[in-house]
Formats: C-alpha cells, structure tokens, sequence
C-alpha cells in the first residue's frame, strides 16, 4: 500500500474504495481514478456497504461522500472516523456538497495525518482531485482551498494566528492544503528557503518547539484550524 511504502508513482499499486450514493457521480469518480491507473477496488453507495468494502479491500484511500444512506446526514463521517479508528493506514478523503467546519473539525478529531476534504465540485478539476488522493495515500492531509480560506479569514483576530504575518498566513493555507515546501515555493514565486524561514517563523509564533520534530507541520495545521 502507498502509505507503507511510499508514493505509488503515478497510481500504479494505488487502490481506492469509493463510497457515492449518487450512481452518476460515482461512476464518473471511478472512471476518472481508472483513467489516471488507480485501481477502484470496491464502491457502495451507503455507509455499511463502504464499512464491508474497506474491511475486505482494505485500500489505501476511502473515497467518501460525507451524506449518505442510512441517514443522509453524518453517515459518512461517522463511517471515516470508523475506518481511522480500525484500519489506521487507510486514509480517507471526505467530499462535500458545501463548506461546513464542523465536519472538518470532526475529521481531524485524531489528527490529519492521511485525510482530505474537498468539495465535489474538485472532481471536475482532475488534476487536484488525482493529486489530492496521492497525498492521503501518502500520509499527507488535503483541505480544501475555499475550506481553508472560510476558516483563515475566521481566525484572523484570534491569538497565536493574528500574529502571523500575511505571507506567514499564505504558507501556513499551503500547508494546510497538504502542499510541499517545494510546492509552495512554486505556487508563491518565492524559493524554496524562503519557505523554509517563513515555516520557521511559524513554528515560532505558534510556540510549536524543535522537540516536537517532524510533528510540527502537522500541529500548525492543527492550531490554524482550531484557532
């Protein structure tokens, strides 16, 4: 599995389980995924058959919508923080109709290690859909652009964040979206070891200490969402 082993190029020896009620937006996920050599290997259009297909595929990413059958409401919610819970190296990417924080929160409840949440409309956009099941497969977290914005501008007179600097609050958005140093550098025309000082400054301002090693990129995110 990716998550063992590291990047699975580009899909080979990835496998998802997809879980969509809605038959035309699965089938159009799923071929999408097949089309860029991810391997589909199992779908269900409720919470319990999601539950069985993951138990018996065990993939490297669950692909969930987050309202499904039994209940329409949190039923897949409840179904990824149950497939955190039993099959920790599975990661799980939630999509969503709407920007809701709450489901957020509950998705991170035990750290974002391996999680994603997009909003359906990111299916359409191949290239950041593939891209973000590669970085949950590979143990990264993935937010949603307009997630991350929401919830900044949220948070921008709240203590440790309104101390950041406005480049500070674009690389930690980056980061929060699951990019890369390298990758932030790109994206904000900038090099690489400017990035690094700016993470750095993060650190710092979110009182994140060199003892808490490679943890510290994800317990900035965590603070940038939990204000």
């Amino acid at each position: 599995m990716a998550r063992a082993g590291g990047s699975a190029g580009e899909g080979e020896g990835l496998r998802v389980v997809i879980a969509e009620d809605s038959v035309l937006l699965r089938e159009g996920a799923v071929r999408l995924l097949e089309d860029a050599g991810i391997e589909v290997a199992g779908q269900a259009g409720d919470a319990d058959g999601l539950i069985e297909a993951v138990a018996e595929q065990r993939p490297d990413v669950a692909i969930i919508d987050i309202r499904m059958p039994p209940d329409d409401l949190e039923s897949g919610l409840r179904a990824a923080t149950e497939i955190r819970r039993r099959w920790p190296s599975t990661g799980v990417l939630i999509l969503s109709q709407y920007v809701e924080e709450h489901y957020v929160h509950g998705l991170l409840d035990a750290g974002s290690s391996g999680v994603g949440y997009l909003l359906k409309d990111r299916i359409g956009e191949v290239d950041r859909f593939i891209e973000a099941v590669h970085r949950v497969a590979e143990g990264g977290s993935v937010l949603d652009p307009e997630v991350v914005a929401r919830m900044l501008g949220r948070r921008r007179e709240r203590e440790p964040i309104d101390s950041l600097t406005p480049r500070e609050r674009e690389v930690l958005a980056a980061m929060a979206e699951g990019y890369t140093n390298r990758a932030i550098a790109g994206r904000l025309d900038v090099t690489e070891r400017a990035v690094e000082r700016h993470v750095t400054a993060i650190f710092d301002k979110l009182g994140l200490s060199a003892v808490d090693g490679g943890h510290r990129r994800v317990l900035a995110v965590l603070t940038f969402l939990s204000g």
